[in-house]
C-alpha cells in the first residue's frame, strides 16, 4: 500500500506547522530578534497570545513574524479582492467586412472599432470572401491595410493580415 501524502495547506504555515529548527524572528511591533530556535519563538508568540506565522519560507533561515493570524488572513483576502476589482479583462471584439464594402458602411464599422479601442478591447477584423471574390485577395489586403492605416494612432497590429480558409483575418490591440 502507498502512503498518502499530507494535503498541501493553502497560505503560510503557522505555529506547530513550521518545520525549521531555527527562524529569523520579527515580533508584533516589527522588531527583529535575529535567528532564534523554533521552541523559543513559539513560546514568545504564546506569551503575547498571538500566532507565529512563516512569512518568507524560502529564505535561510525562514522569516517568521508574531501576529494575529485571523487578522493577517483577512487583510490578505481584502488585498486580493482589491486586485481582482482593478483587473480589466481584455475581450476580443470582431468586426466583419466584405471586399466590396461601401464607404458609409465602412465608416460605421470604423466608428465601432474606435469605440472598442476606447473600452480597451482588442479587435479582430475578419474579411470574408464569397464565391469568386476569393480570386481577388489583393482587394482584401488593400482594405485591411486601409483599416491598419486609419487605426495606426489608436492601435498596433498584433496579427498581420493572413488567410484562414475563405476569410482574411487581422488582429489589432489598443496602444
Amino acid at each position: 500500500m502507498k502512503s498518502v501524502a499530507a494535503p498541501q495547506k493553502e497560505g503560510p504555515r503557522i505555529n506547530r506547522e513550521i518545520r525549521a529548527r531555527e527562524v529569523q524572528l520579527i515580533d508584533s511591533e516589527g522588531k527583529n530578534h535575529g535567528v532564534v530556535q523554533l521552541p523559543e519563538a513559539l513560546a514568545m508568540a504564546e506569551a503575547t497570545a498571538l500566532d507565529l506565522v512563516e512569512i518568507a519560507p524560502n529564505s535561510t533561515p525562514p522569516v517568521c513574524k508574531i501576529l494575529d493570524y485571523g487578522r493577517f488572513r483577512f487583510a490578505e483576502q481584502k488585498k486580493a479582492a482589491e486586485a481582482r476589482k482593478k483587473q480589466k479583462v481584455v475581450e476580443v471584439k470582431e468586426i466583419k467586412l466584405r471586399p466590396g464594402i461601401d464607404d458609409h458602411d465602412y465608416d460605421v464599422k470604423m466608428k465601432a472599432v474606435r469605440r472598442f479601442f476606447e473600452e480597451g478591447d482588442k479587435v479582430k477584423v475578419t474579411l470574408r470572401f464569397r464565391g469568386r471574390e476569393i480570386a481577388h485577395q489583393d482587394i482584401g489586403y488593400r482594405l485591411l491595410s486601409r483599416v491598419k492605416a486609419e487605426t495606426a494612432t489608436l492601435a498596433k497590429v498584433e496579427l498581420e493580415p493572413s488567410m484562414e480558409g475563405r476569410q482574411m483575418v487581422m488582429v489589432l490591440a489598443p496602444r
